[in-house]
Parts: structure tokens; C-alpha cells; sequence
């Protein structure tokens, strides 16, 4: 039986990258959107919008259908909860509305679709959170964002600790530097930028959306199953 893995925004960035990686590996995929699917790959898409905890409950309803639908199951076997935001402020600079935004699709969001999603989890299955270096290193203007990944952290340790009776593992990748679209895709297409933030990279370089996939799926494989409430940082040594 192919296992099935739901990626939320997966239409692109690193949750695209992670569909096709899983794809590669022979895992089914489902995964959400907010009213564009991106390119079309090998996966089903469902629309989402995280943050919109209102919609959770016909979205459990969609996703049973497609589940029994297109795979026979009434369950599924991974979670990657990668959908964000990105927003660029001092904590000076910080309104309400951009911290209640990033609030809602990083972690109050994120909490309550993962409770909705839990009973239909599959025993011994695993969940992945993604989180982000900012929350060990310090740049100017992530003060938010940064603190909400925190939340994420903290949150998949008692996470670990509740669904282990059910086998299943719990765990937060936390990405560095990636050149995604993500924040309006300077990372990927400012070359001063990528130029200056290898200089505190030990590899030299800034990460490709492939390489973040590739810890994923590896946290999402037979050979992790004895790691569970951990926090893997994929960041190529940045700021060590």
C-alpha cells in the first residue's frame, strides 16, 4: 500500500520542492493551495487557506472524500505543515494586522489544523513542521516571524510526547537561507544578497529549495522512525 503524504502549500517554494521529493520516493501526495495550484506534478491538489480555521471543517470533509476517492483509505500517513507567510519588520515597525497574520498561518493556524488532522493520521505515521534558523540566529527585521517559529518548536515537543502512544514522531525542519519565492523571492534572485549571507555560511553558499526537500523526506523515511520531538536545522552552518 503506497503511503500519502498531505504538504500544506504545496503549489510552491520548499512545499513544492517536498511534493516532488516525496513523489520521487513513491509517496502519494496531497496538498493545499490558496486558488492557484501552481504547476501541475503528480499530486492532488485542495484549497486552503491556513490561518482560516472557519474553513477546517469541510476541508477534513475534502480531504476524507479525496482520500477515499483516489487511494481506497480513510487515513493518511504524513503531515508536513510548511505554509507561511513572510513579512519583513522591525518590532518597531510591527503592526497588529501583519503580527495577527503571521500569527494565524504559522502557529494558531497551524495548531488547529493539526488537532483537526490528527484522527485521520495514521498510526505510526509522522508529522514535520517547518520552523526556520531565525529561530537560533538573529537578523534585523524577523523579530515576528521569528517568534512564531518558536511557538512551532516548542509546540512539536509536546506534540512528540502526545501522538508517541499512536508510534507516531513528531519533529520541526528548520531551513536557513533558501533561494524560494518566499518574502518576494530576494533570497533567490538578489545576487548581492545571496553573495554577502554565504560569508556567514559555512558551506559557502545559500540553500536550493531541493536540498531543504531532501531533509524532509529523510525525516519522513523508515531510517528516522526512532527521532521524534527534535529540531534538525538544515541551514549549511550558518552563523556558527
Amino acid at each position: 500500500m503506497s503511503r500519502i503524504a498531505l504538504i500544506t502549500g504545496g503549489n510552491r517554494g520548499l512545499g513544492r520542492a517536498t511534493a516532488l521529493a516525496l513523489i520521487d520516493a513513491g509517496v502519494r501526495v496531497v496538498y493545499t493551495h490558496r486558488g492557484d495550484p501552481g504547476e501541475k506534478i503528480d499530486a492532488i491538489p485542495l484549497e486552503l487557506t491556513v490561518g482560516a480555521i472557519g474553513s477546517y471543517d469541510q476541508f477534513v470533509v475534502d480531504l476524507q472524500r479525496t482520500l477515499r476517492d483516489h487511494f481506497g483509505r480513510e487515513d493518511f500517513d504524513f503531515l508536513v505543515n510548511n505554509a507561511g507567510v513572510g513579512v519583513h519588520a522591525s518590532i518597531a515597525g510591527t503592526t497588529v494586522e501583519v503580527f495577527d497574520q503571521l500569527l494565524d498561518v504559522h502557529f494558531r493556524g497551524m495548531f488547529f489544523l493539526t488537532q483537526k488532522l490528527l484522527p485521520l493520521i495514521a498510526d505510526g505515521g509522522r508529522i514535520v513542521n517547518l520552523s526556520t534558523g531565525l529561530a537560533r540566529f538573529t537578523t534585523e527585521g524577523y523579530a515576528a516571524y521569528a517568534s512564531m517559529k518558536g511557538a512551532v518548536e516548542v509546540f512539536t515537543r509536546y506534540l512528540a510526547k502526545e501522538v508517541a502512544p499512536r508510534g507516531i514522531t513528531a519533529n520541526v525542519v528548520a531551513p536557513g537561507a533558501t533561494a524560494t519565492d518566499f518574502a518576494g523571492g530576494h533570497l533567490r534572485d538578489d545576487e548581492q544578497l545571496r553573495a554577502g549571507l554565504a560569508q556567514v555560511i559555512a558551506m559557502g553558499r545559500v540553500g536550493e529549495p531541493e536540498e531543504i526537500a531532501g531533509v524532509v523526506a529523510a525525516m519522513l523515511g523508515d531510517g528516522t522512525r526512532w527521532i521524534t520531538g527534535q529540531r534538525i536545522e538544515a541551514s549549511g552552518g550558518m552563523f556558527l
